[in-house]
């Protein structure tokens, strides 16, 4: 079947044919018709099958006739991701170069007015996360009364991320008239309920069993050991893989993808990073250097799984085992797109084998293993000994003896000299011999006081002034048979001030 039997109009056949693509897929072959009668879509299909152009293509041609109006756009395409929202604004502006639409795009991290102006300016496609529509609606800013297409896109990955409320709310608030086009790659309970109770007599089209990974993807587990060992196993992956062109790299945490991208750009290998808590303007700068080959190597989260398109990926890495199996799906359909072959490597670890059996049992087939297995592999001497030292090193701010790390140094005038263990301190500049540590203190405050000769603190040695202020958080002497002496060593500095007293005359 050609594009030319689907019943586009020229206008889309011409911008097709400029592409370079002749046949459709099969979920196109099957989507497009029922979109351009106007029938509501149900469509499960793997991902990287085009599912993208399966709705972008027969919304051009229902939107040849008519023009949208000031805050009221004519189309709403719902996506879950930001990068995943401007690859359908650049589908749609590849596709319909032949028509003078205006396409608007509501994601955040962009400036809230530059926004407005496209909103105000009247929006033939509006594509936008759930979040920044809600926002702009809420605003006022916003009508969605014009609806004529909703178009849900990645419907799990709304789901994991919490989409699925503003999803409920946004449907309530496009006419019930509209047509629906809902698109997923796995259909789990929630999903299923949300089509059941929004979509109309819609027509189901799922070209592959859901939940299916590509036949073109070579899948491999690889057993390592935790830790630096296996950001070294990842090394010796990237350097021994056949035929690598270029890779991702998942991770399960923002937090790892920084340590992952660091360990990696650190030993010479071009590499990029993505993840959620990049700004905007550094997350596209990322993709975009990936997808022109400025840099070989994208290490990111689960927020490049779903949906991105680039087209000639050779490898996927899965350093962390996904804990949904339903990622694990959406990860390594980055690589074996379009009828490409593509390898697709998970390192795992023996806490992860909870996770690698539920991904068998979801995809229905076992993924083989390469190297050696855990009884096999050498032990990891080098994490043993970072354990080691982790252990000995004392804590930040423990009262325990320092002599295990060596004297501390302290910088003076004399140049830099060594203090001494406990409280026993180098002799100062006015020579005094330091008196031991339980006797000095005590000593001045068994004196009695009286009235005539108070307690001044310019008076006691050097050495006491100096510890006095220090000695509430100062570490105990092993001295327990000591007799204690009002205070002991704890006497707050308040009491050691000078007192002046007043002389009281007495009558004659």
């Amino acid at each position: 079947m050609q594009f030319s039997e689907l019943g586009l109009s020229e206008k889309v056949l011409r911008a097709v044919e400029t592409s370079g693509y002749t046949t459709p897929t099969p979920i196109q072959a099957q989507a497009i018709p029922c979109v351009l009668a106007g029938r509501d879509v149900l469509g499960i299909a793997q991902t990287g099958t085009g599912k993208t152009a399966a709705f972008t293509l027969p919304m051009l041609c229902r939107l040849e006739q008519g023009r949208a109006r000031a805050r009221v756009p004519r189309t709403l395409i719902l996506e879950p991701t930001r990068e995943l929202a401007a690859q359908v604004e650049e589908s749609f502006n590849k596709y319909g170069s032949q028509h003078k639409l205006n396409v608007a795009l509501l994601i955040g991290g962009v400036s809230f007015a530059d926004q407005e102006v496209k909103i105000m300016r009247g929006a033939d496609v509006l594509i936008a996360t759930p979040g920044r529509l809600l926002d702009f609606f809420e605003r006022g800013k916003l009508l969605l009364s014009g609806i004529e297409i909703l178009v849900i896109d990645e419907a799990d990955r709304m789901l994991d991320m919490g989409f699925i409320p503003d999803i409920e709310k946004i449907c309530k608030l496009v006419p019930f008239t509209r047509q629906t086009l809902f698109f997923s790659a796995t259909m789990p309970p929630e999903i299923t309920r949300l089509t059941e109770q929004f979509l109309h007599n819609p027509t189901r089209i799922e070209v592959a069993r859901a939940a299916t990974t590509a036949s073109t993807i070579t899948q491999q587990l690889v057993a390592s050991h935790g830790g630096g060992d296996k950001r070294e196993t990842l090394r010796r992956l990237l350097r021994a893989a056949d035929g690598l062109k270029n890779a991702i790299v998942f991770c399960n945490r923002k937090r790892d993808v920084a340590i992952v991208y660091k360990s990696l750009e650190k030993h010479g290998f071009p590499v990029g990073a993505l993840h959620g808590d990049m700004d905007q303007s550094a997350r596209m700068a990322s993709l975009d250097a990936f997808k022109n080959g400025a840099v070989d190597i994208l290490v990111c989260s689960d927020v490049a799984a779903r949906g991105l398109d680039i087209p000639d990926v050779s490898h996927v890495f899965n350093f962390d085992v996904p804990t949904h199996s339903e990622d694990y799906v959406h990860r390594i359909g980055r690589t074996g797109r379009a009828g490409r072959s593509g390898h697709a490597y998970t390192i795992v670890t023996e806490d992860d084998s909870k996770y690698v059996s539920q991904i068998q049992d979801l995809i229905k087939e076992q993924i083989e293993w390469v190297g050696p297995r855990f009884g096999e592999l050498a032990p990891a001497e080098h994490i043993g000994r970072d354990r080691d030292r982790a252990a000995e090193r004392p804590r930040r701010g423990s009262r325990g003896d320092r002599t295990e790390r060596g004297p501390r140094r302290e910088r003076s005038h004399g140049g830099e000299e060594p203090v001494r263990q406990g409280r026993q301190q180098a002799p100062r500049a006015n020579h005094e011999a330091p008196r031991a540590d339980s006797e000095a203190p005590r000593a001045i405050h068994a004196e009695p006081r009286t009235k005539d000769a108070p307690v001044r603190m310019k008076d006691a040695p050097a050495r006491v002034r100096d510890e006095a202020p220090r000695r509430r958080n100062a570490g105990r002497q092993a001295d327990d048979d000591a007799p204690v002496i009002g205070m002991g060593d704890h006497v707050p500095s308040f009491l050691l001030r000078p007192v002046r007293l007043k002389s009281v005359k007495t009558a004659e």
